[in-house]
């Protein structure tokens, strides 16, 4: 009889000692129920529970990259664009994570949705498209305010596509076009106007200065001379020798006193 019973307690705690031993990663925390009463989380590492009484629920901690489906979103300017998004999150309270909602994942992308079709109905087609990082901040503060309280930490949203309608699309590109025209003919107009001014500084010195206007000439005859060999004939206007022939007087004047 001794055999009987000690061959019945080996075959028990051989049945009752893998299920009370628990090996929990360094990536996972086990939340532990004790008869239906949350008793706290344990891990990482190894641990013992009691069989029949104590229940462990597994509780990831990692990263969780979730991508949010694509959405049908009305714009503030009533314009119908289709826009998917990727959140990141992961659990910080595993204990809270179990206990206050049923399923944190399916929770999270619940909300995410929701939150993604609220924010951007709220916005203009032009501020989805151009203030991404702006949104993206509003998307990840509401969604981690709602599931703060899961235990859950939401640390990016991030928009990833807009699908607009092909003739929107359309109309976009000719906008593009016509934008990139007025900035075109805007910069023509600002460079021909510089120039003007310019040339009415350069007349207006000329005009004051007849000299500046010889001196021109002559460069002209020296540019044409270096670029051509042919005989090039090219008119000047008598007043053009005056300036030498006052400077020629002026150098007599002076020496004529020097000698005096």
């Amino acid at each position: 009889m001794n055999l009987i019973y000690i061959g019945v307690i080996a075959l028990v705690v051989i049945i009752i000692l893998p299920m009370s031993i628990k090996i929990v990663p360094e990536y996972e925390r086990g939340v532990l129920f004790r008869l239906g009463r949350l008793v706290g989380q344990r891990g990482p590492g190894f641990f013992l529970i009691i069989p029949f009484v104590d229940r462990m629920v597994k509780v990831d901690l990692r990263v969780i990259t979730m991508d949010v489906p694509s959405q049908e979103v009305i714009t503030k300017d009533n314009v119908t664009v289709r826009v998917n998004a990727v959140v990141y999150f992961r659990v910080v309270t595993p204990e809270d994570s179990v206990v206050k909602v049923l399923d944190h994942i399916r929770a999270t992308s619940q909300i995410a949705q929701t939150t993604l079709r609220n924010v951007l109905g709220q916005s203009e087609l032009d501020e989805l498209l151009t203030q991404r990082e702006k949104l993206n901040q509003m998307l990840q503060r509401i969604v981690d305010e709602h599931t703060d309280p899961w235990g859950v930490k939401v640390s990016t949203v991030e928009i990833k596509e807009v699908e607009l309608a092909e003739t929107m699309r359309r109309m976009m590109a000719a906008q593009a076009e016509a934008e990139r025209e007025r900035r075109a003919k805007i910069i023509h107009a600002d460079g021909e106007f510089q120039a003007s001014e310019r040339l009415a500084e350069a007349g207006a010195i000329i005009g004051r200065e007849p000299t500046t206007l010889q001196l021109r000439y002559l460069q002209t005859l020296t540019e044409i001379a270096s670029e051509r060999n042919s005989t090039i004939i090219f008119p000047l206007p008598i007043n053009i020798f005056e300036a030498f022939t006052r400077m020629g007087s002026k150098a007599s004047s002076s020496e004529e006193k020097t000698t005096k």
